[in-house]
Formats: structure tokens, sequence, C-alpha cells
């Protein structure tokens, strides 16, 4: 996506950092859809030792437990005595309650929940994290951290969707600018070549060295300007790539995310947002060279100037090519 080279781990691909929050978007996504509506109830299906076509078909699904549950299964869920469970019909469209509502288990201690997020380690901790580990760091309740952290992403997600709309003007101009370039050295071509044909029978063999030295040189800043537009076309599309990437991701955490995840990834997406605003890739423009061809006076050419002189010039300096 990014085109950026990382260090895999020592214990390999597993140790990369996991992304909670897309696992969590991954699992209600496969826990709602009608790809699961025909399987066995869960539960049934363990306590029962009968023939899996007499165990009910799962209609239901508990999101604080991740089960998938027949009717009757999922009746005590909705009851349970700390609290009544999110149970939601299988095939139902994914909603963001789903995910904010589900426990969010401490990174170093699998069966606590995390409470607070350390503003001095960057990274949310249960309270086994904060009478051990974190003892004097400064601390905030996780709802708290991610009311703060989600104005940050959101801020930093509209400067993101700024650059991305200016890069994409930009990038329109660009191809423009190519387009009328290339249309400019096609109608010089033809001038030039019409130009040669009206003295050819004059000079002959002259005429022809020298308009063919001119389409030469058309041909190669045809082809260098060709090469500068693909370089910085590509050089917007991984801009846009990377910005795009980041915009989807944060509307994605801000809406569905619990505050969990927001402290979690907020100082992560902040800095890439500071290193993709950082880019100026606005800087990188496309600079067709200007063309100018003057015919030569065919009644006043010399040995020297037969067919006539190319300009090519960059905005602020001057060089030509006869």
């Amino acid at each position: 996506m990014c085109r950026k080279k990382f260090q895999i781990p020592s214990d390999g691909l597993d140790g990369l950092q996991h992304q909670f929050f897309i696992q969590q978007l991954v699992d209600v996504q496969k826990a709602s859809s009608e790809e699961f509506v025909e399987v066995p109830c869960e539960v049934c299906s363990e306590d029962s030792e009968a023939n899996s076509n007499e165990i009910p078909k799962a209609t239901m699904y508990c999101a604080d437990c991740n089960q998938k549950l027949c009717e009757q299964c999922s009746k005590p869920h909705r009851k349970m005595k700390g609290g009544a469970h999110l149970v939601k019909p299988l095939g139902a469209e994914v909603e963001p309650e789903l995910i904010k509502l589900r426990a969010s288990s401490c990174d170093k201690h699998k069966d606590e929940q995390v409470k607070l997020y350390c503003l001095d380690c960057n990274e949310n901790i249960c309270l086994m994290c904060s009478a051990v580990k974190h003892r004097n760091h400064n601390s905030v309740e996780i709802h708290e951290g991610a009311n703060n952290f989600a104005h940050e992403i959101g801020d930093d997600d509209k400067k993101i969707l700024s650059a991305v709309n200016t890069i994409r003007k930009q990038s329109g101009q660009t191809r423009q600018d190519a387009a009328e370039f290339q249309t400019k050295v096609e109608m010089t071509k033809k001038l030039v070549l019409s130009t040669g044909d009206l003295i050819k029978g004059l000079i002959g063999r002259t005429i022809d060295i020298q308009t063919s030295d001119i389409l030469k040189k058309l041909d190669l800043e045809s082809l260098k300007s060709s090469k500068q537009v693909m370089s910085v076309l590509e050089t917007y599309q991984l801009a846009l790539v990377s910005m795009g990437s980041f915009h989807t991701y944060s509307r994605e955490l801000l809406e569905k995310g619990r505050p969990s995840d927001i402290t979690r990834a907020a100082s992560e997406l902040h800095d890439r947002a500071t290193e993709l605003l950082g880019n100026d890739f606005t800087a990188v423009k496309y600079n067709p060279p200007h063309m100018i061809f003057t015919p030569a006076d065919v009644t006043q050419f010399t040995a020297l100037n037969l067919i006539g002189k190319l300009t090519l010039y960059q905005p602020g300096t001057l060089s030509s090519l006869a």
C-alpha cells in the first residue's frame, strides 16, 4: 500500500502488531453474514452427541460471547444477571454497536479488561497494569482519552481530505497539460513536414537531413515529456492511495471502533497523518517546455537555416534547437 520497507520481527510475521479493531470488523462481519444462517447452534452442538442433522440451526448471534445460537439457547443471554448481552439475528447488517459493546481485553492480561489509557506509554492498560508497570505514570479513563483522540483524528482526516482534493486537481491539470503538449508536438511535426516539402525540390538531401534532425528532437522531447508525466502521476497516485487508506481507516475507527480501539491507534494514526501531510506531493509538477517552430522564409533561406528553428524553453529560461 505505502511501498515502504519494514523490519520483520525476530519471531516472524506473527510478531507484527495485531490490528484488534480490524480483526473485530472481520469477526462481526462473518458472524452477521448470511453464510452462517445454516450453521448449527454452538451450544447445542457441544451438549449433544446426536446426529448433526438433529441439532437446531443457529438463528442468533451473541456479540458478548461471540457465539452463534438457536432461539432457545439465546434466551439466557438476554437475561444475564450482570446485564443483558447484545444478541442479534444472524444475517443482520453489521452495526457499530456490535463492536463497541464487546469487551476489550488487555494486551498483556487476557482475562482483564482495559480501563485506562497511559499517556506516558501511549497504550491501553488494565488495572493490574496500572498497579504494577504504570504505577507512577499519567493515565486517563479510556472514554476520556478516546474523546480527546477522536477530535485529533478527525482534524487530521480533514487535512488529509483537503490534501487529496488538491492532489486530484493538480493530477487532472497535469493530464490536461500533457495532452495539450502532445497535441502541439503533432501539429508542429505536420508544420515541419509541410515546410520541408515546399523547399525539398530546391535543396534535396540537405532538407531531408535537417527535417529529420528536427523531427528526432521533437520525438526526444515527446519521450521526455511522457516519462515526466508518468513519474508525476505515479507520485500523485501513491499519495492518493496512502491518504485514501488513512481516510477509510480513520472513518471506520471513529464510526465503529470502541474507545479502546481509538486510544490504541490514535498515536500511530497521528504520526501517519503528520508524515503524509509533511510530504508536499503537490510540489511535484509536470512542466512541459514551451515550443515554437518558426518556418523558414522560403524566399530568403540560407544554407544554415533551410527549414526553420525549433525553440523549446522552460518558463524563466530560453534555449533553442535549430
